[in-house]
């Protein structure tokens, strides 16, 4: 959020992929009309009080909870659950890292309306198709306002589809100038 202030940026797009869809609605909810577009990557879409957790099937959050409690933290799932093999898949395993536990029930608070009223773009990667953010997909399908682009790849596609991405990134971003 410094960032976007020190540059004094008006309608800037904000792009989170995973569970940093929680946090660029967050984020657009505190710094206003300095955001334009918000972008969700294959992310979660929460609802104003929702938690990461509250999208979920409840035999998911319980096994979230359970590995939080013993660890304090979420593992990474397995990079097949992304699509990728070979040096893609090695490259990503490398890099990922646990997730802090403190965050799954955290709820995110924000205004409804003024979220509702921003221009909301969701990249829905879909070969294969993260279970998790299923309940996102269908969300952004049965509410009004909503751009919707599919992708045929899978949950990074930063890393398996880079090119087709940043088309997307490019072409939403074109639309505020």
């Amino acid at each position: 959020m410094t960032a976007v202030r020190a540059e004094e940026c008006r309608g800037a797009v904000l792009v989170g992929h995973s569970y940093g869809g929680l946090v660029v609605t967050g984020a657009a909810d505190r710094l206003g009309e300095e955001i334009g577009r918000l972008v969700y990557v294959d992310a979660v879409v929460p609802t104003p009080g929702q938690s990461w957790a509250d999208g979920n099937p409840p035999e998911v959050r319980a096994a979230r909870r359970a590995v939080i409690a013993e660890h304090g933290h979420l593992p990474p799932p397995p990079v097949s659950a992304y699509g990728l093999t070979g040096g893609d898949a090695a490259w990503v395993e490398r890099r990922q890292t646990p997730q802090p536990g403190g965050v799954y029930d955290e709820p995110l608070h924000f205004d409804a309306d003024r979220w509702a009223a921003r221009p909301r773009t969701f990249v829905d990667c879909t070969a294969p198709a993260l279970p998790t953010i299923d309940p996102s997909r269908r969300l952004v399908r049965s509410q009004p306002g909503w751009e919707v682009v599919e992708l045929v790849t899978g949950h990074d596609p930063m890393v398996s589809a880079p090119g087709e991405l940043a088309a997307v990134l490019l072409a939403v971003a074109g639309e505020g100038a």
